[in-house]
């Protein structure tokens, strides 16, 4: 297995320039994944592995792990404990690094299971939200995840918070939520807006055969007037006490829960 020991390494560069750069991540069409079992996973579920970059004593302490990351990628790297701090953005990394081919989100609304239950985030920031909801959503058998606008699926953190579900629930990626969402609704699903003055009994009204999508909206300004105008519900969390607002993705867990209960 070849060394690599500069951080200047073109190929150590562009992973390092992955991590950082969601224009690049866009352009290549390739993500940086970090972490033993994340790697793995990713191996396991059909991933495709460009490069795999691994320090000595990851090789060591993660075999099973590494052996399954190795048969599945097409260039296996070692690297020093001074590379892998370049790539890593946690505080204390595994050594264990993968270049990975996106996946083909570029699904349309008419591929949309039309007894499915969904869930679309419109312009979320945060990566962690985003990784969150993923992982909560494959936990809960929820269909798939809409993702309108907002932080990168490929990001460093979301993908981390995701904890491989990312990987493996289908992603619709949209840049028209609206146009996706409309769609949608010609096709017989089911369209709601959770929304501060929305209606808190709309669960009840739920039809076991009919699909939905569930839009949960963006933490500072939640849903635009465009989204929720081609939404044929408004819904409401119903909350005590003084907080006027959850986070995003406990809103969407609570959601998610109500769906498949």
């Amino acid at each position: 297995m070849e060394i690599i020991s500069s951080r200047t390494n073109e190929k150590i560069k562009q992973a390092a320039g992955l991590a950082e750069n969601a224009s690049l991540r866009r352009s290549t069409g390739l993500f940086l994944l970090e972490g033993a079992r994340l790697c793995a996973d990713a191996a396991g579920s059909g991933v495709k592995i460009a490069r795999v970059f691994a320090t000595r004593k990851a090789i060591e302490k993660y075999p099973d792990y590494l052996s399954l990351i190795q048969k599945n990628a097409e260039e296996c790297y070692e690297i020093t404990p001074e590379v892998a701090a370049k790539l890593s953005e946690t505080r204390s990394d595994q050594g264990v690094f993968c270049v990975c081919e996106m996946l083909d989100n570029s699904m349309q609304a008419d591929k949309i299971n039309s007894c499915g239950r969904y869930i679309a985030l419109e312009n979320i920031q945060d990566p962690a939200n985003l990784g969150a909801v993923c992982r909560t959503a494959e936990a809960l058998g929820i269909d798939g995840i809409v993702a309108g606008g907002g932080c990168d699926v490929y990001n460093p953190k979301a993908l981390r918070a995701a904890m491989g579900s990312s990987l493996r629930l289908p992603i619709f990626k949209t840049d028209d939520l609206p146009a996706f969402l409309k769609q949608a609704s010609e096709a017989g699903v089911r369209c709601v807006a959770f929304v501060l003055d929305g209606d808190p009994d709309v669960f009840s009204s739920i039809n076991g055969a009919q699909g939905i999508i569930c839009v949960i909206g963006n933490e500072g300004a939640g849903i635009t007037a465009q989204t929720r105008a081609v939404c044929s519900d408004s819904a409401l969390i119903p909350m005590k006490g003084k907080a006027e607002s959850l986070n995003a993705a406990a809103g969407a867990a609570i959601v998610m829960w109500e769906l498949v209960r």
